[in-house]
Parts: C-alpha cells; structure tokens; sequence
C-alpha cells in the first residue's frame, strides 16, 4: 500500500507570524490522523518559524524551491544543504507556476531533483498539460516529456524518494478541475511511464499526487481513485480547517 501523502503550496502568500498561526492551527486538528502524510510549504521566509513550530508533530516541512548548485555566487538562490538545515525533508521541483513565470524547463527541474536528493531532500516532481495543449490532445506527449525529463539518470533508490504531482495548469487556481476520471486517466499513464523508465515494481511503489483545486469537497473522490495517492493543495491549504479536511479524506 502506498501512503497517502498531502501537501499545502502556501506559494507567495503569509508572513511569518501568519504561517506560525497557520501551522499551530493546524497542528491541532490534524493531530490524530494516522497512515496519511501532511505536509507544508511555507514561503523561505516562514521556513524557520514553521520547522519550530511543527517540531514532534505529525507535520512535515517542505520548501517551494531550490537551486541545484550547493554555494557560490548566485544571489537570490537557496541551495539543498540550506533547506535540509531547517528541517525540510520535502522541496517541490517543476512546479508549473515555475516553467511558467521563472522559465522552469525539464533539464532544470531533474538537476534540482539530483541536487535535492543528495543531501537527502525528496524532491516533489510537478508536471502537467495547458489548457490548449489538452484541448489539442496533446496531454499524453507532454506529460511523457516532463516525466522522462524530470526523473533523467535517477537511480533506484532515488526513485523511491521521489513524489510526482500531476497538475493540470487549466485547473491551478482557476477553479476548475480534473474530474476523478481525468486525473486517474493521467496518473495511470505516469505510472506507466515510471514502469518503462524504471521497472513495474518501482512503478507500484512511487506516489503519485494530484493538485489543481483540491478542495475538501471533491477531496475524497479524487483519492479514491487507485492511482491517486496524495493530492498537491494550493489555496484550500491556507485555510487549516480546509486543509486538515482534505487530510482527513486521505487517512
């Protein structure tokens, strides 16, 4: 069986003291919840404030970001080892807000995933179609890309930390949403590719997530699909009765 695991993108949104009334909100309602797991990712800033306040909790911490060179001179860029100080244990690569808005291509997103992996981050794979690539059935083709190019050259072991989100852009904040069919439909087809570019039992073992406006409303029916394992939450998650609901359709 794999584990369910839930993720909020808190994206460019709280300051440091609203994360922390966030995070401590949250805490408490999702205390309880057992074989799901939940996961935040607050903004860099929030980092810190957010890894003291779900310490000993069932929470784990992610990061939105990362670059794939350890030091040097790259202002503006925070690297794997600097994350992995805070207590990430999660970073999301490849998001489509990143192709989008930052010029995010698959051969970055798979040296952020090696970079992140090294220093024993898991890195949270994203890749999904635009509305008019979808509505000229194109979906398979791109989604085959972003996922041979995201997870090029990892090994096994690798493999196995890694997470993929399958994010249809026309459903990111825009309301809109995969039906469960869709999202199983598209899932089924990343697995598939997983098992051709690694093996039928790595395949079996990787989770796959979905995000696209996952509210606590259509949660429980996107879960229940057999190759939906998690979902990737963008706005529901700044809301922690909102949030905690959805975790609570996947335990």
């Amino acid at each position: 069986m794999r584990t369910p695991i839930i993720a909020g993108n808190w994206k460019l949104n709280t300051t440091v003291g609203e994360a922390v009334t966030l995070t401590t909100a949250l805490k408490a309602l999702v205390a309880q919840e057992r074989g799901v797991e939940i996961v935040v990712a607050p903004p860099f800033t929030a980092l810190a404030a957010v890894s003291a306040t779900i310490a000993g909790s069932n929470v784990c911490l992610a990061a939105q970001n990362v670059y794939w060179e350890e030091s040097g001179a790259f202002t503006g860029e925070v690297s794997s080892t600097m994350l992995k100080d805070l207590g990430c244990e999660y970073v999301i690569v490849g998001h489509s807000e990143r192709r989008q808005y930052f010029g995010e291509t698959n051969e970055s997103v798979n040296r952020k995933a090696k970079a992140a992996l090294t220093l024993g981050l898991k890195p949270i794979i994203c890749v999904g179609e635009l509305l008019e690539e979808r509505e000229a059935d194109r979906t398979e083709g791109v989604i085959a890309a972003q996922v041979a190019g995201g997870i090029a050259d990892l090994s096994t072991t690798d493999l196995l930390s890694c997470v993929i989100a399958y994010e249809p852009v026309w459903a990111i904040g825009t309301g809109r949403t995969a039906t469960p069919a869709q999202a199983q439909e598209v899932h089924s087809i990343i697995r598939s590719l997983v098992a051709l570019a690694a093996s039928d039992d790595i395949a079996d073992q990787i989770r796959i997530q979905y995000g696209g406006s996952v509210k606590p409303d259509n949660a429980a029916e996107l879960l229940a699909k057999q190759d939906v394992d998690g979902a990737l939450v963008g706005g529901a998650s700044l809301d922690a009765a909102s949030f905690a609901a959805i975790v609570k359709a996947a335990s």
